[in-house]
């Protein structure tokens, strides 16, 4: 373990409590509720934080080209040009306030007739981590229409390789692992990330060993086609949204928002139930 490099990347994300937009300056959230029903006190502790991308990156190095197109602004004349039959009724969620409409709205991965939900996030960013309870209750009790999708952030080579992870524990059906790569990153604050690309394959190949994975069958995965293009895939989605910030939610590829939009873990949940069935029903 590059241990410079640990401390680092895990100052830096201690100092960066909110994203760029945000104006909350809440410390890093602690570990999530262990129950189905988060704590009052977890929510206050992370309301309105997030990952900063722009400090971030400067930590973990290189930060890939900005994409020329938009689609993930909402500046006010995007908002007044978004047909009334998109936006949610004037009531408890406003556009541009708690969650910002996608002109023009971009294609999902689900099958027709399903509402993608679709999180950006980042295993070492404790506001993920700190929202992770909730998204798992939500899973739990979600509406067979609603498909959620989990895409890792690609900001920066820290961020890249812990999206290779993410990919290669998917290829090898052990989803039930990134709760504990969370717990890794988050608890024992070992990042799993080496000075160079050899060491971090050897650091996550022996956490894959502990976890009763085949180091042999990780080192295939991990090097695939299918996980190449997975990380393809999942830069294009960072060029498209234009990801500043995580935990970074997108609702059926038309709503943006996050924790500090919605004022707390809670509420997002509650604004991400109420575009999935505004949007099951229009």
């Amino acid at each position: 373990m590059n241990r410079p490099l640990v401390l680092l990347v895990l100052l830096t994300a201690s100092m960066c409590a909110c994203g760029r937009e945000s104006t909350h300056r809440a410390p890093p959230a602690a570990a999530p509720a262990p129950t189905s029903t988060p704590s009052s006190a977890a929510s206050t502790a992370a309301a309105g934080s997030s990952e900063s991308a722009a400090t971030t990156t400067a930590a973990a190095e290189a930060e890939p080209e900005a994409a020329n197109d938009e689609p993930g602004t909402a500046s006010l004349e995007r908002l007044a040009a978004l047909p009334s039959q998109q936006q949610l009724p004037d009531g408890r969620w406003k556009a541009g306030v708690n969650y910002d409409p996608i002109v023009p709205s971009q294609p999902t991965s689900v099958a027709p007739g399903k509402i993608e939900v679709l999180e950006v996030f980042w295993y070492a960013c404790p506001h993920c981590y700190a929202l992770e309870p909730y998204l798992a209750s939500f899973r739990q009790t979600k509406p067979d229409y609603v498909e959620f999708v989990r895409v890792p952030v690609m900001w920066g080579p820290v961020h890249r390789a812990h999206a290779r992870l993410f990919y290669t524990l998917e290829a090898l059906g052990h989803k039930e692992l990134h709760a504990k790569v969370f717990d890794t990153m988050n608890l024992e604050h070992n990042l799993l990330v080496g000075s160079d690309e050899a060491t971090t394959l050897n650091l996550q190949l022996e956490f894959a060993k502990a976890n009763g994975i085949d180091p042999e069958a990780f080192r295939k995965a991990y090097n695939s086609f299918t996980v190449a293009t997975n990380l393809q895939r999942a830069e294009e989605l960072m060029r498209r949204y234009q990801v500043e910030s995580v935990p970074f939610i997108v609702v059926n590829g038309k709503y943006a928002t996050d924790v500090g939009k919605a004022g707390s873990q809670e509420n997002l949940i509650a604004l991400i139930n109420d575009l999935c069935a505004f949007e099951h029903h229009h």
